[in-house]
C-alpha cells in the first residue's frame, strides 16, 4: 500500500472544489508537530500557537474561497487527555473556518459499521478519500489515497448520517 505524507495530503485542500470532510475515530493521536505543545498543556504551560501557523493559513484560505472544512469527532466518554486537549484547541479549527461536530461512542446510531478498516478518513467532493494510517502507538504513518467509487459512496452516507447526529462544537458540554 502507498501511503503519501501529512504534507501531500494537505496539498489535496488545493485541487477540492466545495467540501472536504474528516471522519476522526481515535481517542488519542501522535503527529511530531503536536508532542511538544501537547506536552507543554499536560504540564499547564502556555501555548503559543505556532505549531498551527500553516494549518491556520491553509484553512482561511480554503474557507475564505467559499469552501467547507468539516468534521466529526468520534470520542469515548469520559475523555482521554488527548482528546481533552484536541477539545480546549477546537476554538481556533472554528476562528480558521472549519465546523465540527462531536460524536460521543455511545450516542452512535446503532448499526453504524465504519469502512475502511476503521480508520480516519478525508473525503474530498465526494469523489476521493485520503484515509489515515497509524502505528500500534497511534503515530501517524501517511494517508492513502482510495478513488473506488463505492468505497467513497459508502463514506459520503456515513459522513451525512453522523453529521446530522453530531452534537456542534459549541453545544458541546463534556
Amino acid at each position: 500500500m502507498d501511503l503519501i505524507t501529512p504534507a501531500q495530503r494537505d496539498r489535496l485542500f488545493d485541487h477540492f472544489e466545495r467540501d472536504a470532510f474528516h471522519l476522526e475515530l481515535r481517542d488519542d493521536y501522535g503527529s511530531p508537530v503536536e508532542d511538544t505543545p501537547y506536552a507543554r498543556w499536560q504540564r499547564g504551560e502556555p501555548d503559543d500557537y505556532a505549531w498551527l501557523d500553516a494549518w491556520t493559513e491553509l484553512m482561511k484560505r480554503v474557507t475564505a474561497e467559499g469552501r467547507t472544512v468539516r468534521r466529526v469527532r468520534v470520542v469515548t466518554e469520559p475523555h482521554s487527555r488527548y482528546v481533552r486537549w484536541e477539545h480546549s484547541l477546537t476554538h481556533l479549527n472554528i476562528a480558521m473556518g472549519e465546523d465540527i461536530r462531536w460524536l460521543p461512542r455511545h450516542l452512535l446510531p446503532e448499526g453504524v459499521d465504519f469502512p475502511v478498516h476503521g480508520n480516519d478518513w478525508w473525503l474530498y467532493d465526494d469523489r476521493l478519500l485520503a484515509v489515515g494510517h497509524f502505528d500500534a502507538e497511534g503515530r501517524v504513518l501517511g494517508s492513502e489515497i482510495v478513488e473506488d467509487s463505492g468505497t467513497v459512496a459508502e463514506c459520503a452516507r456515513l459522513r451525512d448520517l453522523l453529521w446530522a447526529v453530531a452534537i456542534p462544537h459549541a453545544e458541546y458540554q463534556p
